[in-house]
């Protein structure tokens, strides 16, 4: 059962919250980081993406980047933009974008629930973004970035939850600059957060790793090296949790930096071997439906649609992101290792199927994929039958802001 209990979070003033809360640090590169920013001196890219304040010729992995982290987050502190909640508290988080809406609650997690399996993953990490925030926790002392989970609805959940957003003021509500809603409120009771605690570890059996899977395993790699120096606080993470109903999966594409090879000739003959082709001319193709892939090259759009003796029916084989790894990408493009393989780049579905265009038309990149999502009871099928998905195979909308919420795991 699930083991999740209160934080006392540090979180800014009511003043600072929207000028402070900042898109996730996995979102933006360090070029968009510091344009986003540039206006802000308050803006918590400052912290999670540090290197905007150092000279460009930096290595962002470098210790320089992560004691920058600390100083901005000490200064933040100081200066009373952040301060620390007087007790253990839980969160309510609600996002609207697009008239859609979604309520998740904002707690500790517990770090053996992640090493146990009771949270359930279903993807691999890729090292070197598992030791860049290894870094950025062990030298703040803060996990910043939010671990997005998910679990099947619990009527008794939904209920204190509603109760409590219809009962109590909200400590923050804005709208942010990509016209998403956050709303924040604190559940300061102490027989509300009680029930809470038992309700999830009496009612929900696993939660499922949505997005955060570096987070996640940062997390648990920091509080394994601190050893018998690890507070309390560094055995569990920061996450949300969100009923499985409220819950919208986007597409995630993918962009390749070279045709290994092969022309245009070789490419449609090796591409007829497992799909059916169709020239979609220069209107952006998204898939409509499972097993229909967009592909972008040469400037021209195609349909391929995967004939049904190219992959299986098990869990992971009927995957989209499945095929178009077995049947293109280590095929025909030769790339065996999505997580280490330096050719191959990810693209969520927010930036829209123009940024694939434009990455390709830049010759930056020689061919890109648009993907239909998987569906969430498609992860968590994957991840209760203990296989993992070939990695960045989900984009979550919307995004949970950094900034707002934020755990120490030193006291």
């Amino acid at each position: 059962m699930a083991s999740i209990i209160p934080f006392r979070a540090l979180r800014p003033t009511i003043e600072s919250a929207s000028k402070l809360a900042s898109r996730p640090y996995d979102v933006l590169n360090s070029k968009e980081a510091k344009e986003e920013a540039a206006a802000n001196p308050h803006s918590f890219l400052r912290i999670t993406k540090s290197e905007i304040d150092l000279p460009e010729s930096i290595d962002v992995h470098s210790q320089k980047v992560y004691d920058k982290a600390k100083q901005n987050l000490d200064e933040f502190i100081s200066s009373g933009l952040l301060f620390r909640e007087s007790k253990p508290c839980y969160y309510i988080y609600r996002l609207v974008m697009d008239g859609r809406s979604q309520t998740g609650l904002v707690c500790a997690s517990s770090v053996t629930d992640y090493e146990k399996g009771i949270i359930k993953k279903h993807e691999f990490t890729r090292p070197e973004k598992e030791l860049d925030r290894i870094n950025h926790i062990k030298t703040t002392g803060a996990q910043t970035g939010n671990v997005f989970l998910a679990y099947r609805n619990v009527s008794a959940i939904d209920s204190i939850i509603e109760l409590w957003q219809n009962s109590n003021s909200s400590e923050y509500d804005f709208v942010a600059d990509d016209k998403v809603r956050h709303t924040i409120w604190v559940i300061n009771d102490d027989r509300t957060i009680e029930s809470i605690t038992q309700l999830f570890a009496t009612k929900v059996p696993a939660t499922y790793i949505a997005d955060g899977h570096h987070r996640a395993a940062s997390a648990a790699k920091v509080k394994k090296a601190l050893g018998n120096k690890a507070t309390e606080a560094a055995n569990f993470f920061l996450t949300t949790l969100f009923p499985a109903d409220q819950l919208q999966i986007m597409d995630y594409n993918r962009v390749v930096k070279d045709m290994n090879g092969r022309d245009n000739e070789e490419l449609m003959s090796n591409l007829h071997d497992d799909f059916d082709v169709t020239m979609m001319g220069n209107e952006a193709y998204r898939p409509e439906k499972l097993h229909d892939f967009g592909m972008y090259y040469n400037k021209r759009w195609y349909k391929l649609t995967a004939r049904k003796d190219s992959y299986s029916d098990d869990p992971i084989g009927v995957l989209d992101v499945t095929i178009l790894s077995h049947s293109i990408l280590a095929k025909i493009l030769g790339i065996k290792d999505q997580r280490t393989d330096k050719r191959i780049d990810f693209v969520g579905g927010i930036r829209g199927l123009a940024e694939l265009e434009k990455r390709v038309n830049s010759g930056e990149m020689a061919i890109a994929f648009s993907l239909y999502p998987v569906s969430i009871q498609q992860l968590f099928d994957i991840a209760d039958s203990g296989e993992v998905m070939p990695p960045k195979s989900t984009w979550f909308e919307p995004k949970l802001r950094d900034g707002l919420l934020t755990h120490l795991i030193y006291e």
